[in-house]
């Protein structure tokens, strides 16, 4: 990680911009059959990588200010059974950022997060395997705007809270759920 900020400051003498979007997901299981391997990796995948990055990252952007998008998840804004361990380490996500924007705000470094709902992406559909098209229609079902989320989707949200008007929006998670969460 402290590789990836060296060759960004190497190529652009400056680091304003840093996405964490590292995630993997778990079977759904009861909380008494998830191995603790499995926890194990959930944490170390979704929350410590998105810590070891920003801690890599804060000196370079201490230079100029900048901004950290984190990706976490709507699982832990509106759990469902069977997914402690996934929707836990989100959560964790969640706090961090809330955590880092209070710190490094006298910094002028905002630390946002993006909470998408289930998202149509090639990760979804391995995952789901046979089941991946009937599960996508039970979760389509349950979005108010009647569809997963789209790469583009998130990529729309990040786009504008790296951008300058979103400058006063420090700490917050945006879900990108199509009305998920409300509803």
């Amino acid at each position: 990680m402290a590789a990836a900020v060296d060759t960004a400051l190497e190529q652009f003498d400056r680091l304003d911009i840093v996405v964490n979007n590292a995630g993997v997901a778990s079977p759904m299981v009861p909380i008494e059959e998830m191995e603790e391997d499995l926890f194990d990796r959930l944490f170390n995948v979704n929350v410590k990588s998105v810590y070891l990055f920003c801690r890599h990252a804060v000196e370079a952007l201490r230079t100029n200010g900048g901004t950290i998008i984190n990706t976490a998840s709507t699982s832990p804004l509106k759990p469902r059974p069977l997914n402690a361990g996934y929707a836990a380490s989100k959560a964790a996500v969640i706090t961090l950022t809330k955590a880092l924007a209070v710190e490094l705000a006298k910094d002028r470094i905002r630390v946002n997060a993006l909470t998408p709902v289930a998202s149509d992406t090639p990760l979804f559909r391995d995952f789901l395997g046979d089941q991946a098209e009937a599960m996508k229609a039970k979760v389509e079902s349950a979005i108010p705007v009647g569809r997963l989320c789209l790469p583009s989707d998130m990529a729309s949200c990040a786009v504008f809270l790296a951008s300058d008007e979103a400058h006063f929006l420090t700490g917050i998670s945006l879900p990108v759920d199509g009305g998920w969460t409300a509803s």
